[in-house]
């Protein structure tokens, strides 16, 4: 659990750069790709400002990923970037006026508890995984 706070900074570097992308997006408006080279159309959109901050956070996000995944195992740290779609559905809400019905509240409070009883299968994991380890190899020196 001590690598809680880089997982949660994953989870939301990953949401923020959702949101910039759609900013971005939105600057820009409807895409047409008519009478354009799509080559020079794609890199305005990768340069405009909101695009090009959240693929740079994208970025520091999956930094962060690789991280996290070097410490925990793939099985507990994956499913927290579930969390990314809580905050994603929560910010839009507030900043881009998007719907929040019934059904997607409750399929965020699904998302919650199957996140909830993840970390709860993570608790005292890496003090059994270090001493697995540290057996391993102790065994291994012993032969």
């Amino acid at each position: 659990m001590k690598y809680i706070v880089f997982i949660l900074f994953t989870v939301m570097t990953n949401a923020a750069a959702q949101l910039m992308l759609k900013q971005g997006m939105m600057s820009l408006g409807p895409i047409s790709f008519e009478g354009v080279n799509p080559l020079v159309k794609l890199l305005q959109i990768v340069f405009s400002p909101w695009v090009f901050l959240g693929l740079c956070t994208f970025v520091i996000s999956m930094a962060s990923h690789l991280y996290v995944l070097s410490k925990v195992e793939l099985s507990f740290a994956y499913p927290f970037l579930s969390l990314a779609y809580v905050a994603v559905a929560i910010f839009a809400y507030f900043v881009f006026r998007e719907d929040l019905n019934g059904w997607r509240i409750a399929g965020i409070a699904c998302i919650c508890v199957g996140t909830v009883l993840i970390a709860q299968s993570g608790r005292g994991n890496e003090a059994q995984t270090a001493s697995l380890s540290s057996d391993k190899i102790r065994s291994e020196i012993i032969r």
